[in-house]
């Protein structure tokens, strides 16, 4: 089978799941795969502005922020910003209640609540060592994720507080708050549709439960060794941990490159 795009998750899919580094042989891998003519799409929690080592590498196109915004070189395929009532809300009741949120617009920014678990969980999910900068109350920039860092019975709250709103879990510290649905799968089909390719025509790289359906949804699902059960048991194949070049291992059996 000729797959003509493939989606890579980030972190513990590309990079390693240790250390967050990009091996030489996986930034060789994707070189190749663009060489031959392949489309290569990163679909990652991150924000946009935290993709440039993914740009160096050559990759163009980015699903960004759990599938909220799609971006081809400067094109921008797909967007679901949340209305600003609500964010400005959510923040508000964050704030009184004491925990974290992350905002992402090509950028990413919390609201300044910090403990352990928020950056144990910011580590886990964008490799990230430190907070990053405080969304401002009064910025009109539109959102396109909303995530709350929470346990069950904290996110209880907001369940109660906003009935409208979904909160869907994709990190066992970290929800998406969400107006109207956004996953990776859908950001995927409209990629697809952007670049004339079917489902059947890609192939999904991921490592955690947020790339469940995606991995699903693509013609060939690849979890990678260090995965979480959940998409170790929705792929078609289960590959060597990303620290152990499990994206080449992978490429090379299904002879993608």
């Amino acid at each position: 089978m000729t797959y003509k795009i493939v989606f890579f998750d980030i972190d513990g899919t590309i990079t390693h799941h240790e250390n967050g580094t990009i091996s030489e042989p996986t930034k060789a891998a994707v070189r190749l795969l663009l060489e031959n003519g392949t489309a290569v799409v990163a679909a990652t929690g991150r924000p946009l502005s935290m993709c440039g080592e993914l740009m160096e590498m050559g990759i163009e196109t980015f699903i960004t922020a759990n599938g909220g915004y799609v971006k081809h070189k400067d094109e921008v395929i797909h967007k679901v910003p949340l209305d600003k009532t609500i964010v400005k809300e959510v923040a508000a009741f964050a704030e009184k209640e004491k925990h974290a949120l992350s905002f992402y617009t090509e950028d990413f920014r919390m609201n300044g609540i910090q403990n352990a678990s928020i950056l144990r969980s910011l580590k886990e999910t964008l490799s990230l060592a430190e907070y990053p900068g405080v969304f401002p109350a009064s910025c009109l920039e539109e959102v396109f994720l909303l995530c709350l860092f929470a346990g069950e019975s904290e996110a209880d709250l907001y369940r109660e507080a906003f009935p409208h709103l979904t909160f869907k879990r994709w990190h066992p510290y970290v929800l998406n708050v969400l107006d109207q649905d956004v996953s990776k799968s859908l950001a995927i089909l409209k990629t697809l549709e952007y670049f004339g390719c079917e489902p059947a025509d890609a192939a999904a790289f991921g490592d955690g439960d947020n790339d469940i359906d995606m991995i699903e949804l693509a013609g060939l699902g690849i979890a990678m060794g260090n995965g979480s059960e959940g998409v170790k048991k929705a792929a078609d194949f289960v590959t060597k941990r990303s620290g152990d070049d499990g994206v080449v291992f992978a490429l090379k059996k299904f002879g993608i490159i």
